[in-house]
């Protein structure tokens, strides 16, 4: 029997991936992704495009919106709140549902945000089952990715991504988001930072639900060896873009080896895996 709760957090799914919205497919044009030739013609629409977000304006392509690729989460709403798509919201969904049932004792925590869609679900899931003893942490740069650290880590050659402009939000526009949808409240935190700085010393004593999307190798690794053991036995571990950035999949594989952990890792879709802990 679908329930009213059912019903909320359908709808939450469907906003906040801006699946309701036929203009959300239109996809930003961003100076670096015009032309990856060094010419004249390139530099020029670089500059055009630069000199256009001074004065907040944007060119968008318009393409037609397609349920299937927004379900599977392979593109990036043009005004969503999340890009990952329905099936891994739904997977959040299930794993804090079974950690609900089974009494898993933690907090949810996010390590990489963008605009907060997926820590929003989560809090609207614990409004749903009048939750008030769980913390939602989002932990995020608020600043756009990290420059990979080539000369540490050589995992992430070839994977700089710090200059696009629309992986960078603000924690007050998250913060904002948060509010929009009446869930920016005690129970939700925010950790603010490079997760080498926060993460170590994050004040979290146990967690049930890690949730990381930091795709880089450094970023994978830093929160593993941060928060992995602090989630309890029977908790869930997700792990975003596993399967479509080799620098996120050498981190999960070389921290599983080296702390000698074996799971069964559970493919959610063609991005992303997830386990529970033994």
């Amino acid at each position: 029997m679908t329930t009213t709760g059912d019903l909320y957090l359908d709808l939450l799914k469907k906003c906040l991936s801006a699946s309701i919205y036929e203009e959300s497919a239109w996809k930003i044009i961003e100076p670096a992704s015009v032309s990856r030739r060094r010419n004249l013609i390139s530099t020029v629409r670089s500059i055009f495009i630069k000199s256009l977000a001074k004065r907040s304006l944007i060119i968008v392509k318009k393409l037609p919106f397609k349920l299937s690729i927004r379900e599977n989460g392979k593109d990036w709403p043009c005004f969503g709140y999340t890009m990952i798509g329905h099936r891994r919201l739904d997977n959040i969904r299930f794993c804090i549902e079974d950690i609900l049932r089974n009494n898993v004792r933690g907090d949810f925590i996010e390590t990489g945000a963008w605009r907060g869609g997926s820590a929003i679900f989560m809090r609207g899931i614990l409004k749903i089952y009048s939750i008030t003893d769980r913390i939602i942490w989002v932990a995020d740069s608020f600043e756009g990715m990290p420059k990979p650290k080539t000369v540490i880590y050589s995992a992430d050659e070839g994977w700089d991504i710090s200059h696009v402009e629309l992986l960078k939000v603000s924690l007050e526009q998250v913060k904002a988001n948060f509010e929009r949808f009446g869930l920016l409240d005690d129970q939700v935190r925010f950790l603010k930072g490079w997760f080498c700085d926060t993460l170590p010393n994050a004040p979290i004593e146990k967690l049930s639900l890690l949730r990381l999307d930091g795709d880089l190798y450094e970023s994978t690794m830093d929160s593993l060896k941060n928060l992995y053991y602090r989630v309890s036995s029977g908790g869930y571990v997700i792990v975003d873009d596993y399967n479509v950035w080799p620098p996120c999949e050498k981190a999960v594989t070389d921290f599983l080896k080296e702390q000698k952990i074996s799971v069964e890792i559970k493919k959610i879709d063609d991005h992303a895996i997830y386990w529970q802990v033994p």
